[in-house]
């Protein structure tokens, strides 16, 4: 492939990323250009350059991608999420949990105890997809509770959600990370942990400083306590590993119960249901047509060509990590899947760890490290997109506060700068 061909490939992504970053920086507002505006233009003008083939032939290329399992497996947990997160909220339970929660913690401990239960339900789970969804919600009303800013606790969620993404033994990324590297998962999460642990400590270290300027809840008269039994099954059940389309029906069946029997009109808590489902309407068409473009761009041979391009040069061990890390971070870019950017570029990251004499464990701990960094910053990565859609905030907002990922890619950094050997 050519270079031409190769930027030709690729060239949607570009297209997005410039008319949703760069327009946003430079009006000075990340609210002024809709993601999915950004995303719909960049899908046209990679039909528009896609090499061969008719019209509809590409059309149907961008059909199978968004139309994928996998895709339409995030669309029910979508559904699922609004769903709950309405009928959760207007019939009480998501009031009373906050209530509960604020009014035995201290103040100054409420943010730094919210990124150390998402850290210890991921790790449990080991999905930051059901971390978001059990513990957003609450996020959200914890800072309407207390006058906090909604999409830094929000960013809190999502930043200790890929805590335990990243190191649970359960966790699609960890699996596919050692699976393809030939290594145990024990070995990786040894490697794995000396990485994270700086970065969760100095993450938490600036929640309790930050802790400090939480204001005061003032608890509201009418909280019926009971109603926090359907959030309980939700928190439980996910760290109990339940599947969690499993996980969101118990919640609505026994959200909508306790709310019946406590004298809700059934057509009512119905309306709440399927305004919960609308809700996410914008969610589902976002990840759609993502899903459509980025497939496009790897039928085209974008994929392939960022590949080549990031692995040619290297001629040192720690090159070769730093590649590593470059590659599967630049393939999750064009993915918006870590699990997906991982297998991608698993035996190629596996050939370039065994000529330049690095160890499988080191390999595989930066594969996922590095997926889950640049799949918690992405706006358009499905976990994201959940948390701000449940928030009712642009996916834009969360970046300044997403103070986890920033430092878990400073860790990394200084990981592959000072260790460079196969024993190291």
């Amino acid at each position: 492939m050519t270079s031409k061909q190769g930027l030709l490939a690729i060239s949607p992504m570009i297209v997005f990323l410039t008319m949703y970053v760069v327009v946003s920086i430079l009006v000075g507002d990340f609210y002024r250009m809709p993601i999915s505006v950004a995303i719909t233009s960049a899908m046209i003008w990679g039909i528009i350059v896609h090499p061969g083939g008719t019209l509809s032939h590409r059309i149907e290329l961008i059909s199978k991608a968004a139309g994928s399992p996998n895709i339409l497996y995030m669309i029910w947990i979508f559904i699922l999420a609004g769903a709950l997160a309405t009928l959760a909220k207007e019939t009480g339970s998501v009031d009373a949990t906050v209530a509960l929660t604020l009014r035995w913690m201290p103040p100054f401990f409420l943010i730094p105890g919210l990124f150390i239960a998402s850290c210890l339900i991921s790790l449990s789970i080991g999905t930051s997809v059901g971390t978001v969804v059990a513990l957003a919600p609450l996020a959200v009303s914890m800072a309407e509770g207390c006058g906090g800013n909604t999409a830094y606790f929000t960013a809190v969620v999502l930043g200790g959600a890929f805590f335990g993404d990243n190191l649970s033994f359960i966790s699609d990324t960890t699996i596919a990370a050692t699976r393809t590297q030939g290594c145990s998962m024990a070995d990786k999460f040894r490697a794995n942990f000396r990485i994270v642990l700086p970065a969760a400590i100095v993450t938490l270290a600036i929640y309790m400083i930050w802790g400090n300027n939480v204001g005061v809840f003032s608890e509201p008269s009418n909280i019926r306590y009971w109603a926090v039994i359907p959030y309980l099954l939700v928190i439980g059940l996910a760290v109990a590993g339940v599947n969690v389309t499993v996980v969101l029906t118990v919640g609505i069946v026994s959200s909508f119960t306790i709310a019946a029997i406590s004298g809700h009109d059934t057509m009512t808590l119905f309306g709440y249901i399927g305004a919960g489902i609308d809700s996410m309407g914008d969610l589902i068409v976002i990840t759609l047509l993502a899903a459509g473009m980025l497939g496009l761009i790897k039928a085209a041979g974008g994929i392939d060509y960022i590949l080549h391009n990031l692995t040619r040069r290297i001629s040192s061990s720690r090159g070769a990590k730093g590649a590593i890390a470059l590659l599967v971070g630049v393939v999750n870019m064009c993915t918006a899947n870590n699990t997906v950017a991982i297998i991608t570029v698993g035996s190629l990251a596996r050939s370039i760890s065994e000529k330049f004499d690095i160890a499988p464990r080191r390999t595989a701990s930066l594969l996922d490290t590095c997926s889950c960094i640049v799949q918690c910053l992405i706006p358009y990565g499905a976990q994201t997109l959940l948390a701000t859609s449940l928030a009712g905030i642009s996916p834009a907002s969360l970046f300044p506060y997403l103070y986890y990922p920033w430092a878990l890619a400073a860790t990394v950094c200084v990981a592959i700068m000072i260790s460079h050997k196969k024993t190291a």
